[in-house]
């Protein structure tokens, strides 16, 4: 899939005065936690033998590239968006109980996604360190899983000062409660390029595609 950036007009931008509050008078991001219903697209994906991490992948990452404001970052100072994200993900190792970083690249397709997220495994997963797959893509935004744990809130925090305005997304361990699978999720995002409205709208598309995997996982 090709890689496009677009440079915003900061005269006609909508967030124009936003982004300058939130950057430079009141530097804020927020994280909102919310638990959603995996019931049906968790057995649909198991019926067609898809790994449902796979599919979390690819379906949040479908979502956010609906809603631009998700897709803002900065390239060489200059503001812009893209055309589509890749999932930066980890991966765990059993025999030491370390983490590798990794990433595959993204198609609209869902079985041509999680094809190449399964050559990627096999290729991948035996390597141990930070970092196993070279050559991150400049698009790529940080999505993970905690299996081990279902959490009420999760924040990641960054230390380093860098700009960043791709959204951080992290789910958690499911539980069954009353014959469901429930997941948390944790989504942030840097306030200069949304609100809470735009993060609440994104949870109520997810929760309509995890109802009705029908219309998507093929």
């Amino acid at each position: 899939m090709t890689l496009e950036f677009t440079p915003l007009d900061l005269q006609t931008w909508p967030r124009r005065d936003y982004f300058y509050y939130f950057t430079k008078m009141m530097p804020t991001g927020f994280t909102i936690n919310m638990d959603v219903d995996i019931t049906a697209t968790y057995l649909a994906a198991k019926q067609h033998h898809y790994h449902f991490f796979a599919v979390y992948l690819y379906l949040i990452t479908h979502l956010i590239s609906e809603q631009p404001e998700f897709m803002v970052a900065q390239r060489d100072g200059q503001l812009g968006h893209y055309t589509n994200l890749t999932p930066s993900y980890s991966i765990f190792h059993e025999d030491d109980q370390t983490i590798s970083g990794m990433w595959t690249t993204y198609d609209s397709n869902l079985s041509n996604f999680h094809e190449n997220y399964l050559i990627d495994l096999k290729q991948y997963q035996a390597q141990h360190g930070a970092v196993i797959k070279a050559d991150q893509p400049e698009n790529s935004y940080m999505i993970n899983m905690n299996p081990w744990l279902h959490f009420n809130s999760y924040t990641p925090l960054t230390f380093n000062g860098l700009p960043n305005y791709l959204p951080v997304i992290e789910a958690g361990k499911y539980v069954v409660q009353a014959g469901k699978r429930i997941m948390p999720l944790s989504f942030t995002i840097h306030h200069a390029v949304a609100d809470a409205y735009h993060v609440s709208h994104f949870f109520q598309r997810l929760q309509s595609s995890l109802d009705h995997p029908e219309d998507w996982l093929l």
